[in-house]
């Protein structure tokens, strides 16, 4: 069973349908799935209380229920009375419901039994007019089978009162406990401890739900938002996707060539006031823009190379380097603003990549998954689309998208699957405000696009499509 379910970064996206919800629960609870922004809060009604609230991995609010404070709950004789006549009812009703499953079945039965009588008691009435034509031993045995049948015709007329009567009284039972779950919800029948005990079990399916969420396509780019104005033309800028989410520290390499210096800041606040708390100066130069943070250690193309270098921030030192086999560099197989930007390195939620191009792909694009110890390539898929032509190139979930350009009108054009092998054309556009774009990187933590447009550091947000697999699905 398939379960669709969009995700915004942006604003609060259209409530989920949620059939976990108890049927039982439904006049004291309220479930609400809001946006990823943190400050996105609830403003529960006068009287009722946050219990629980499921949070994604880093931590943000998915979801909250909320239930009446444990005042309103009433726990004397009365509201316990109520509970079992209202269970009573509820039994009642199962009851009636299988009663008349079964009735309706037999009332089928019995009708097409009906429509056989008048059947035979037309053809009966024929060859009585026509008795001459027949022979006398037929028309016995049919005479004799309607006379086995006559009797029926009673019971099927107490039949179709009986059927009418269990669909009334089904009708009554269900009015019954309607006006009881009424009742109930003046009185608060559940005392506070069953009612908070029945709000964590479906806290707990909340977040099993939510654990479930597979990778998402690309549907719609917003924005950007700019957070800061600096630095020359080209550059680039990141975030830890794997950092927890106490830690936001951010890191800054300006221009695309003939420099070492990457300055850290404490947070984002540190970054917009230009408060450096680190700066690191590497062992090498790096080559283009297209570098990536990732589990507190720095990914670069090294200079005039087709070397990728490991370099972790807390011991200052370089843990791998490894040369991409075949590789083009040194602006052999740029993107379209050129820059040294042949070979970007990416990761997303499945892991760690390289884009590149060689000659033996006749300058199309590669794509390579690596691992993140040991630079080593675990898997390559060859595309046909030119490296020259892509404007730049983004993971999510495993599938590498790429813009038709770095300029205004930009839009994300190719989509290659690496799940299925397979690509697509697409049109998503988005707004290239600063008119010139020289890096674009996708954030699995944040589920942005961080970009380098034209001297201005900007997040992008995106929206998702998931699919929720249940338990059923193979």
């Amino acid at each position: 069973m398939l379960k669709d379910c969009t995700l915004e970064k942006s604003g609060c996206p259209e409530p989920v349908s949620m059939r976990v919800l108890l049927s039982v629960l439904y006049p004291v609870l309220s479930l609400t799935i809001f946006g990823l922004y943190p400050s996105m809060t609830i403003g529960p009604k006068e009287g009722w209380q946050v219990y629980s609230s499921a949070q994604d991995a880093d931590g943000r609010c998915i979801c909250t229920v909320v239930a009446p404070e444990q005042s309103l709950c009433s726990r004397d004789a009365k509201s316990r009375q109520l509970r079992q006549l209202l269970e009573k009812v509820q039994n009642m009703s199962q009851s009636i419901e299988v009663l008349n499953l079964r009735t309706q079945r037999d009332f089928q039965y019995v009708m097409k039994m009906e429509n056989q009588m008048k059947g035979l008691r037309t053809k009966f009435r024929q060859i009585e007019d026509d008795r001459k034509s027949i022979m006398a031993r037929n028309f016995q045995e049919l005479k004799d089978k309607m006379d086995e049948l006559k009797p029926l015709i009673p019971v099927l007329e107490q039949y179709k009162m009986d059927a009418a009567l269990i669909s009334q009284f089904k009708d009554e039972i269900r009015n019954l406990s309607a006006v009881l779950t009424g009742i109930q919800e003046e009185l608060g029948a559940y005392d506070y401890d069953e009612l908070y005990q029945r709000v964590l079990r479906l806290d707990s399916r909340l977040r099993s739900c939510m654990g479930k969420l597979t990778c998402g396509k690309l549907m719609k780019i917003t924005g950007p938002v700019t957070i800061k104005t600096s630095g020359t033309r080209f550059g680039a800028w990141m975030t830890d996707p794997l950092a927890s989410t106490r830690n936001n520290r951010v890191w800054y390499m300006d221009s695309y060539t003939n420099s070492k210096i990457v300055r850290e800041y404490k947070t984002m606040e540190d970054f917009v006031a230009g408060v450096v708390s680190r700066t690191y100066s590497l062992p090498f130069k790096w080559e283009g823009t297209n570098h990536i943070v990732y589990n507190g250690s720095l990914y670069y193309n090294k200079y005039q190379s087709n070397i990728i270098v490991k370099y972790n921030f807390e011991t200052g030192s370089v843990l791998a380097q490894r040369a991409l086999e075949f590789a083009g560099f040194h602006n052999m197989y740029p993107y379209t603003w050129g820059g040294y930007s042949d070979i970007d390195v990416m990761a997303d939620e499945l892991g760690m990549w390289v884009v590149y191009a060689t000659n033996q792909n006749a300058g199309n694009v590669v794509i390579s998954q690596i691992d993140p110890d040991t630079l080593q390539v675990l898997k390559t898929w060859t595309t046909e689309y030119s490296k020259r032509n892509a404007g730049e190139s983004f993971m999510i979930c495993g599938t590498l998208y790429i813009t038709n350009s770095h300029l205004s009108g930009a839009k994300v054009y190719y989509a290659y699957s690496t799940k299925t092998s397979t690509y697509e054309y697409i049109d998503i556009p988005f707004h290239n405000q600063y008119f010139h774009i020289s890096m674009l990187d996708y954030n699995a933590r944040e589920r942005a696009l961080y970009a380098w447009n034209n001297g201005h550091q900007v997040i992008f947000n995106v929206t998702l499509f998931h699919v929720i697999k249940t338990d059923d699905d193979s």
